[in-house]
């Protein structure tokens, strides 16, 4: 298991703004630091990861949500861990439901599913110089 911090992002439409991933609007979101976060209906926030991860060069990590929260249609989405990545984890708390949902801190949010293989790649995340190396706190889109 891995527990999200008490820091999150939660996202808004107050501005109107159009999500963009090439040009993102930090303006898109509010920030919260509370043991406990309400996302709003279909919307959702980002959280990092309490942990800190330096994923082996051999090693590929998938993250799963947790069926509690899924089960109250909170998703959790992180893309795989590559080999060589390292940093504290964004996490991202989908609410697919029509009402407002609560994410606690400090809990077990996801869990993580660790895969070796049976050799290191040419290239790993660190090598190639991953935008997200060493990420600390909740990293919002780079281009």
């Amino acid at each position: 298991d891995v527990r999200c911090s008490n820091e999150f992002k939660v996202f808004t439409n107050i501005h109107s703004a159009t999500v963009d991933p090439k040009k993102f609007d930090e303006n898109s979101f509010v920030d919260v630091v509370s043991d406990v976060c309400v996302i709003p209906p279909n919307s959702f926030a980002l959280a990092s990861t309490v942990e800190y991860f330096r994923i082996p060069r051999n090693v590929l990590t998938i993250c799963l949500g947790k069926s509690t929260y899924a089960r109250c249609g909170i998703i959790v989405n992180v893309t795989p861990l590559e080999p060589g990545w390292e940093g504290h984890v964004t996490l991202e708390f989908s609410n697919t439901s029509p009402l407002p949902a609560k994410i606690y801190a400090n809990e077990g949010a996801a869990q993580f599913v660790f895969l070796k293989g049976n050799e290191e790649p040419e290239i790993t995340y660190e090598k190639r110089n991953g935008k997200y190396m060493k990420q600390t706190g909740v990293t919002l889109p780079k281009v």
